[in-house]
């Protein structure tokens, strides 16, 4: 039986991205009903970019799921000697349960799923990063308590990861997807989303304000003009101030505060970004139980 994957939440049906939100929701009202969930069970981390939140989540995850968890750094592994992302996929696979893996390009992930006789998990490549999504997901359900006839406004780099699984959780879950950015850093990937340039006409009437860091990891060059450009798109109070009175203010952190987003809205009253990072956590263990 081959095992289920989890690199992009495109290769996922509406049912189990509703599924995941809706178990992710009982762990968390009830977790020693799935302190036992993973006894015995092994996740091999791999990790070839710093990680604070997909680390510890994950780590505390498999922990309070009665599991255990591997942190591997590329730098101290055979892989960064030479040994082939598919040899490394089908050695792990004879030692572990699943593998999580936080790669450069997207196409490593892929290659590592497609040797591996476990489950692998995504933890972020260049091109998308589906357990963010779904842990922002989850935090969308509580907060606004659907996704019916919102609108999540995301402004920056519509070429980041991130945004990139926003708009296929977007395509499942009916939700209207805005993103906002010039021209040059609009989203690489096909969906049902509309691009709008200007932050102030896209954040109107918005439920969910979503910004993320301008320059991703592994991407620094030509840092000062991509900051130029994105500059306009900052997450400040005029925007928050043109949208719904009972929205929402996001980012995936790291924050650079002041940046992408201004410290009054991201400590104001409609951020839920500290939420939001919490339920990385209860994503996470939703995440390992279904595909072990």
């Amino acid at each position: 039986m081959k095992p289920i994957h989890l690199l992009t939440l495109k290769d996922w049906s509406k049912k189990d991205v509703e599924d995941i939100i809706r178990t992710a929701m009982s762990i968390k009202k009830n977790p020693k009903r799935f302190s036992k969930a993973l006894n015995g069970k092994t996740l091999a981390m791999l990790f070839a970019k710093p990680s604070t939140r997909t680390r510890v989540s994950l780590e505390v995850a498999m922990l309070q799921l009665g599991g255990h968890a591997l942190n591997l750094d590329f730098s101290e592994m055979q892989i960064s000697r030479g040994e082939t992302i598919g040899d490394t996929a089908k050695v792990l696979s004879r030692y572990v349960d699943a593998v999580m893996a936080r790669l450069h390009k997207h196409k490593n992930i892929e290659g590592l799923a497609q040797n591996s006789d476990v489950p692998v998990i995504n933890g972020l490549t260049n091109l998308y990063h589906p357990c963010q999504a779904l842990g922002d997901m989850l935090t969308i359900k509580e907060k606004l308590g659907s996704f019916k006839g919102k609108k999540l406004v995301f402004f920056g780099d519509g070429s980041s990861n991130v945004c990139h699984s926003l708009i296929n959780a977007s395509n499942h879950l009916g939700f209207e997807m805005i993103v906002s950015c010039p021209r040059a850093h609009i989203p690489k990937i096909k969906g049902c989303f509309e691009t709008i340039s200007d932050p102030k006409k896209a954040a109107k009437d918005a439920d969910i304000l979503y910004t993320d860091t301008w320059v991703s990891m592994g991407q620094e060059k030509g840092r000062t003009a991509k900051v130029r450009a994105l500059r306009p798109y900052q997450l400040n109070s005029g925007l928050l101030k043109l949208a719904n009175k009972q929205c929402i203010v996001m980012h995936c952190l790291p924050a650079h505060r002041d940046h992408e987003i201004t410290n009054d809205v991201m400590d104001g009253s409609k951020s839920v970004i500290f939420d939001q990072a919490e339920n990385r956590l209860h994503i996470q263990k939703a995440i390992l139980v279904k595909l072990l």
